[in-house]
């Protein structure tokens, strides 16, 4: 990782960004069941899940947002820190052995309330499809930005 520093005022509506896909793997479920402790049985009993309407395990939403969020977390900027997520959906399911590939645009910025001369926030739209189920999840990423100071 690098680092860079990007300021509010460098940030532009409508500039995109696109990651190499990342597939979801077993490994990956079962990890993420034992850290949350979220063992329901869609996503870990493989018989119970062929009876239901998917006919096979899902993942785990909030591990589809964590592979999601990490894969758009590349330079480090220390002008710049994750304020937090709104709007999260999660549209349709994930398989094992899905690939996921996210992209990242940015859709508005707006000053800081109390300290519009020193503070923005970016708010960044992450969109994550797969091949099989087109768009599966979609956030918007809040940044809290540092602005020049003259």
């Amino acid at each position: 990782m690098n680092t860079v520093d990007r300021w509010f005022e460098d940030y532009e509506v409508g500039e995109e960004r696109s990651f190499v896909g990342r597939t979801l793997t077993e490994t990956d479920v079962v990890l993420h069941a034992g850290q949350t402790g979220d063992f329901f049985p869609h996503h870990m009993d493989a018989e119970w899940a062929a009876t239901q309407p998917f006919g096979r395990r899902i993942a785990h939403g909030t591990l589809v947002l964590s592979i999601a969020v990490g894969m758009t977390a590349g330079d480090i900027n220390p002008q710049a820190m994750s304020y937090g997520y709104d709007r999260i959906r999660f549209i349709n399911p994930v398989f094992i052995g899905d690939t996921l590939h996210v992209t990242a645009a940015i859709t508005g910025k707006r000053d800081h309330a109390k300290e519009p001369g020193r503070l923005g926030y970016v708010h960044e739209l992450v969109t994550v499809t797969t091949a099989a189920g087109g768009t599966v999840l979609v956030l918007t990423h809040l940044y809290l930005v540092n602005k020049r100071v003259d």
